[in-house]
């Protein structure tokens, strides 16, 4: 769950607020990950299988519609995989700019490189990239201790949390805050539910799967906030602005001076390169899955011949992935990831659920969410409210999943050789 995400949307989501109150949407954020997880919980421990949201779907809607609505997100998620692999790659960049004057084409340069680089590294059999992994998140928690131990310890200002003179949480202002600077908190919590997706190699995955998720978010929500608050009692959130590449690093040199910062950025860099390496390793399974069980494109369930990895996969998502970091910004990058996401697996998944305990009940059900249905309810809503928040990238969201249906029926109907089988 921690990787580039929480560097670089702090100053996208503290120059949304005009007030301060910024750490809200970091704690909407963690609400909007508790409701759903909810939905996450009941499905994992009821159906702990490999691939998550595409075995959730085949089950939840049916032999014809689950089909369809797993074909979307794998569809979806060839695209949205990409978008995630040029944010890290991009905020990567950014980063690097602190310690080399790179201008705006070096940082293109150093984004698409470094996607071509992962796709190096993990052009090899598993077991090396295990090994790769482990020794690139070692720095994760040093890191952020340090950050947090900093500022907490050097404060100077302070950070509201409670709304003073004309500010209230009932205005437009507030709550146009909240959608916006809570599309980009969202997307740094995301991944509370990957344990989902190993379902089939957990231990007890009734019980272990919804305290692997709850837990999760409570440790980054209080994680997250700890990082915002000791930032920002160093840094002056009246002078924080959207475009503000590298605000750790001032944060740190603020506090220790110049090598400190450099040291630290060093270290989030290790940490951009080892969420890199996770989401690419993770995302080129998904495509390979659903091809190999006839519901994708049968060229993505090709595999290495000698290295036995799925290697037209990886070699589409770092293709588009590259492209992705050339062409888009950071914020865009991070606004289209949630758009594309929310309609057809978040409340896709909302759905789901309810026809599942329609059709089976509850009585079989390990892990049943609190309060049924409010959760649900709560996390259709604030995922329409975080939906239309993303602004025109909604659409673009709408005419991907439509695109995909088209393509669906039309690659079904036909049976072209290489396709759907």
């Amino acid at each position: 769950m921690v990787g580039i995400g929480p560097f670089v949307v702090m100053p996208f989501v503290v120059s949304k607020f005009q007030d301060g109150l910024f750490l809200w949407a970091w704690i909407f954020g963690a609400f909007t990950a508790f409701m759903d997880a909810m939905i996450w919980s009941e499905l994992g421990a009821k159906y702990p299988l490999a691939g998550g949201t595409y075995n959730f779907h085949r089950i939840a809607f049916g032999e014809k519609n689950g089909r369809l609505m797993s074909f979307l997100f794998v569809w979806q998620t060839a695209i949205q995989a990409p978008l995630v692999v040029a944010s890290g790659a991009i905020g990567f960049a950014q980063y690097l700019s602190y310690l080399v004057d790179l201008g705006f084409w070096g940082q293109k340069m150093v984004s698409g490189g470094l996607v071509i680089f992962i796709f190096f590294l993990l052009y090899r059999k598993i077991e090396t990239v295990g090994k790769i992994s482990v020794a690139l998140w070692s720095v994760v928690i040093l890191t952020v201790c340090w950050i947090i131990f900093s500022g907490l310890t050097h404060g100077q200002h302070e950070v509201k949390l409670l709304p003073e003179g004309t500010s209230s949480f009932f205005s437009c202002a507030f709550w146009a805050a909240i959608g916006q600077g809570s599309v980009k908190t969202v997307y740094s919590y995301l991944g509370y539910y990957n344990v989902c997706h190993l379902g089939g190699e957990i231990k007890n995955p009734g019980k272990n799967i919804p305290r692997s998720i709850f837990i999760s978010i409570a440790g980054i929500a209080l994680l997250y906030l700890l990082m915002n608050v000791s930032v920002m009692r160093v840094v002056d959130w009246h002078h924080v602005r959207e475009d503000d590449k590298y605000l750790v690093s001032y944060f740190m040199q603020l506090i220790y001076g110049k090598q400190a910062a450099i040291i630290v950025t060093v270290l989030i860099l290790c940490i951009a390169l080892a969420s890199l390496f996770a989401v690419v390793l993770g995302y080129s399974r998904v495509p390979y899955a659903a091809a190999a069980d006839g519901n994708f494109f049968k060229a993505f369930a090709r595999l290495h011949p000698t290295k036995n990895f799925p290697y037209v996969s990886l070699i589409v998502l770092c293709v588009a992935g590259f492209v992705f970091s050339l062409l888009m910004k950071l914020g865009d990058v991070i606004t289209a990831i949630l758009a594309m996401r929310i309609l057809v697996q978040f409340i896709g998944q909302a759905i789901g659920v309810v026809l599942l305990r329609r059709r089976f009940g509850t009585k079989d059900l390990p892990f049943k969410m609190w309060l049924f249905p409010v959760p649900v309810v709560l996390s259709i809503l604030i995922w329409l409210f975080l939906f239309y928040s993303t602004g025109w990238f909604a659409l673009w969201g709408i005419l991907i999943a439509i695109i995909g249906i088209l393509v669906y029926f039309v690659v079904n109907k036909k049976q072209l050789p290489g396709t759907i089988q």
